[in-house]
């Protein structure tokens, strides 16, 4: 038997999202360490599902979950579509759980993901940026003036729908953080702001234990003062309760309304301290780089997506190299 040392039991692991499940891109995930993935997929019926998961299993690598979009008639509360829409997310939920997929990765978004203009950092890499002060926060978006309270009116609204079906089909809901974190962009209350207060709200609309998050790491770090201190308590809350289900496991330099999107060697976050908290609290599924930063000479592989480029190759050998070394540690 090998001789494992002092290394302590350590369940989670890597995967990446967005993988297609040709042999070209499994392949790619298999090269550098990934076994498992939340894939891309060409619908969400159960025969479908089926198959990409016995495509991936063909090449070693066990597909967990998909990612579904919510239509914008349910974030903003546009009836009587809302509920109409809220069935079809109910079948989604029950093709998932017939086909044997673990969960489904969401963002309950009023207003989407928004940056300000690229930055360029090391080695002429590309970094995605937020920065208040160069940000349009007059202009209102199609949702109008949005408090936190209806927000979360919204969100109980899809969930208590939604949930019960989750259980009885024993699919987890996992839930991404509002991306990026604020105050008021664009006249829609942030839901996740202030960032402890809004994800325990959030994590208690329902009580159940197929709630809970894609908790990104990077995200929850820009809603912050000093992510570089105060991150690791509010993700082990939530892994103590065993609300995570997934996690982007990515770093920025910066917080609050000014932020970068760097490598995750670099940035302001301990990671290989956010690693072991992740173990401390037995959390049991994948850490995945999410996005990476980018270059005009990082090329996907022939035939593969943007998740197939040197970039990720590096931050998937990242990943591995700090699971290693937390089950090393005491």
């Amino acid at each position: 038997m090998a001789d494992t040392g002092n290394r302590r039991p350590v369940r989670m692991h890597v995967g990446e999202q967005g993988i297609a499940t040709t042999k070209a891109e499994l392949h790619f995930m298999r090269r550098y360490g990934v076994s498992h993935i939340d894939a891309a997929v060409d619908n969400t019926e159960a025969d479908t599902l089926k198959r990409h998961m016995e495509q991936a299993a063909a090449e070693g690598v066990a597909m967990e979950m998909i990612h579904i979009a919510i239509p914008a008639s349910i974030t903003l509360a546009q009836d009587p579509q809302r509920d109409r829409d809220i069935d079809a997310v109910c079948r989604i939920i029950e093709n998932a759980g017939t086909a044997g997929l673990r969960g489904l990765n969401y963002n309950f978004c009023v207003l989407p993901h928004q940056r300000t203009e690229a930055t360029i950092g090391r080695g002429g890499s590309h970094y995605s940026t937020f920065d208040l002060a160069r940000f349009d926060n007059e202009t209102l978006s199609e949702a109008g003036r949005v408090s936190r309270e209806e927000t979360f009116a919204r969100a109980h609204y899809f969930l208590e729908r939604v949930i019960p079906v989750a259980e009885a089909n024993r699919v987890q809901m996992a839930a991404h953080l509002d991306d990026p974190p604020a105050p008021v962009l664009k006249g829609v209350e942030r839901w996740n702001f202030p960032m402890f207060d809004g994800l325990k709200r959030f994590s208690e609309l329902v009580d159940s234990p197929y709630h809970g998050f894609n908790f990104c790491c990077g995200t929850a770090a820009e809603g912050l003062l000093n992510p570089g201190t105060d991150l690791y308590d509010i993700v082990r809350y939530f892994g103590e309760r065993q609300k995570l289900f997934n996690i982007h496991f990515r770093n920025i330099r910066g917080g609050l309304h000014c932020f970068q999107e760097v490598w995750p060697d670099e940035g302001d976050v301990d990671m290989l301290r956010l690693a072991k908290v992740l173990r401390d609290v037995d959390y049991p599924y994948m850490l995945m780089p999410d996005h990476a930063p980018g270059h005009p000479d990082d090329r996907p592989i022939a035939g593969g997506s943007g998740h197939t480029t040197p970039a990720y190759a590096f931050q998937f050998g990242y990943i591995i190299a700090l699971i290693q070394a937390v089950a090393s540690m005491d």
